[in-house]
């Protein structure tokens, strides 16, 4: 085996130095992330200045980088044993839409760190939602006011997060759970409340549908009165034309006078 030239064993050592330097100079930050840097000898966490963007960084390389996920993200938090107004204890399925502040990131990662959901967010969301669902029965809880429990756990866990540079998005009750019995009491009774509504419903249409036929019945008997008046008006004029009739062919003598009279009728004067 051949001897390496004297100035062949230097380049391959400089070589194997510069890819190590290399390595532990730069830094990929992929889609989506951004990257809190670390200055070993400068100062820590860079905080006054803003993350390290998506793509290919050089850094010294004794300085490091810490690679956070800034997309929208979710966490799910279930079967969380929480107590309503009387007591009686409920079970809820709820899943957080949170996302670290992007600006903030340094401070972020130098006051609660990578493990800032389980730090921050999930013992939150946990004393947020045993606060509020403390504060209805488990007949609102099941039926009416899930939406409004809903919206209050998520507008009091913004509160209490603002302040520590993370953002919530959204938070979804995903399931109520009550105890058998409780529920199916619950359910009973809203059976009956909309049997009594279904009542009380046909109630009201029986009711507008009888007014409905009396306004008829009032309106067709003013009608008939109308009718009845004109009819015999008819009747008496078609008499009193009859009778005139008959006194001109009567040999007595008189006057007539046509459509002088009442509705037009002729008036007879004088007479033998």
């Amino acid at each position: 085996m051949q001897k390496l030239p004297k100035i062949g064993l230097p380049i391959i050592l400089l070589a194997f130095v510069l890819i190590i330097f290399v390595s532990k100079s730069s830094v990929n930050i992929g889609y989506g992330e951004a990257g809190v840097l670390f200055r070993t000898f400068s100062g820590g966490v860079v905080t006054d200045q803003a993350p390290l963007s998506e793509g290919f960084h050089i850094i010294a390389p004794w300085n490091k980088v810490y690679v956070y996920n800034v997309k929208q993200q979710e966490f799910f938090e279930g079967n969380m044993q929480v107590l309503s107004s009387n007591g009686l204890e409920i079970t809820l399925d709820v899943s957080v839409l949170y996302q670290p502040l992007y600006s903030e990131l340094g401070m972020l990662h130098k006051t609660k760190g990578e493990n800032y959901v389980n730090i921050v967010l999930i013992p939150q969301i946990r004393a947020v939602a045993r606060s509020v669902v403390g504060r209805y029965t488990p007949e609102q809880l099941y039926s009416t006011k899930r939406d409004a429990i809903q919206n209050e756990i998520y507008e009091e866990t913004q509160k209490v997060v603002e302040n520590q540079h993370i953002q919530v998005n959204a938070v979804l009750v995903r399931d109520v759970s009550l105890p058998l019995a409780i529920k199916e009491g619950i359910e009973r009774k809203l059976i009956q409340e909309q049997e009594s509504l279904e009542y009380e419903f046909r109630i009201e249409k029986a009711k507008q549908e009888a007014e409905k036929q009396r306004i008829d019945a009032e309106g067709k008997a003013t009608a008939n009165r109308i009718l009845s008046a004109s009819i015999t008006e008819m009747i008496l004029k078609e008499k009193g034309i009859e009778a005139t009739k008959a006194l001109s062919t009567s040999p007595n003598a008189k006057v007539i006078v046509i459509g002088s009279g009442k509705d037009g009728m002729p008036i007879i004067l004088g007479g033998q």
